[in-house]
């Protein structure tokens, strides 16, 4: 068999959607959404619906012992190409690393007509497992699901949305990915709600996300961001009282870590030799024009070593709005820190 590299989810699911089907899965890590996607192609799509009940079988890590597993994958399937043998949450079961290296013997020897599937969900079994190593060199498939930062949540997001046939702006697309943020299965549940509410027009609006899910379009940490990329401080400072009076939707520490990513990603913009926009797009990996516009507006209101400072502020502000140094409560410290961002020099 050809030795296997750790493939990535279209690459997957694109070899299922073909019939290409490995004889190991191991579906791993902190992001259930994609190990749930690629169950459910394997489900569907292994063992035909009238063959199920003979040659599909699905075993749960809390409730089984893996050697009952290895027997059952060993098995033929009745009258059919190929049966489907799954181990469910198989980080259930105690001791289940160094469980699931009772495999490893079966891998080496496996049942043709057999495709088995382990799902190990919020944990990965370290490069180091034999078990990890045999199925990679045995021509099965390792797949690690990571969980998403924020800021890497746009994509995924802009293909679910395609692939459900409905527009979103990169306004509205910014506001989920900070406001709703991972898991996916999350984030997505919200995006599902949306649609529902879309009517006709299948389009996700700022408005549309204020009137479903309350996500304000005007007071958020985008538009403070805006106001404060033009030097608009009474705007800024309209938004950070606003978040004072509706701290649950706009925990301070949230808009804290946001300013910091701009002015971090700034600083990098205003160092750059090369400003075009396509140079900026990809020196700060971006995804749109529209995401420059904020980067900009800063470049042309504040210089390099001003930008430095602001950073400065920032940690100091993060470490204070933790009771180190302070009393004052994050809101007021937030205050203070837009304050100092619109009177450095």
């Amino acid at each position: 068999m050809a030795k296997s590299v750790s493939p990535g989810y279209r690459e997957v699911i694109g070899d299922i959607m073909k019939g290409n089907y490995a004889p190991v899965y191991l579906l791993m890590g902190d992001e259930d959404y994609y190990i749930d996607k690629i169950v459910d192609a394997l489900e569907e799509r292994v063992v035909p619906e009238d063959e199920k009940d003979f040659n599909s079988a699905v075993f749960y890590g809390a409730d089984v012992d893996v050697r009952q597993v290895i027997s059952r994958a060993q098995q033929f399937p009745l009258m059919a190409e190929r049966q489907l043998v799954m181990l469910k949450e198989a980080q259930t079961m105690e001791k289940a690393k160094t469980r699931l290296e009772m495999l490893v013997p079966y891998v080496k020897h496996v049942n043709d007509s057999t495709v088995l599937v382990i799902t190990f969900k919020g944990d990965s079994l370290a490069a180091t497992s034999q078990l990890v190593k045999t199925i990679k060199a045995e021509g099965g498939v390792v797949f690690k699901s990571d969980r998403l930062k924020d800021y890497q949540l746009a994509t995924p997001l802009s293909d679910y949305c395609k692939e459900k046939k409905v527009k979103i702006d990169d306004r509205s697309l910014n506001l989920l990915c900070e406001y709703i943020g991972s898991p996916l299965s999350k984030l997505f549940g919200e995006i599902d709600k949306l649609i529902v509410a879309t009517g006709p027009q299948r389009a996700i609006t700022p408005e549309l996300i204020e009137a479903v899910i309350g996500i304000s379009k005007e007071y958020n940490s985008f538009e403070l961001i805006k106001y404060i990329s033009v030097r608009d401080y009474p705007r800024a400072m309209r938004i950070v009282d606003h978040f004072s009076r509706n701290t649950k939707q706009n925990p301070g520490v949230m808009v804290v870590a946001a300013l910091f990513n701009y002015f971090s990603k700034l600083f990098i913009a205003a160092i750059s030799k090369d400003k075009s926009d396509a140079a900026l797009l990809q020196e700060l990996d971006l995804k749109s024009s529209y995401a420059l516009t904020d980067y900009k507006n800063g470049i042309r209101n504040y210089k390099a070593g001003v930008i430095d400072s602001i950073l400065h502020s920032i940690r100091s502000i993060d470490v204070m709005s933790k009771g180190v140094g302070s009393t004052q409560n994050e809101y007021d410290l937030l205050k203070e820190l837009i304050f100092k961002i619109f009177t450095f020099r």
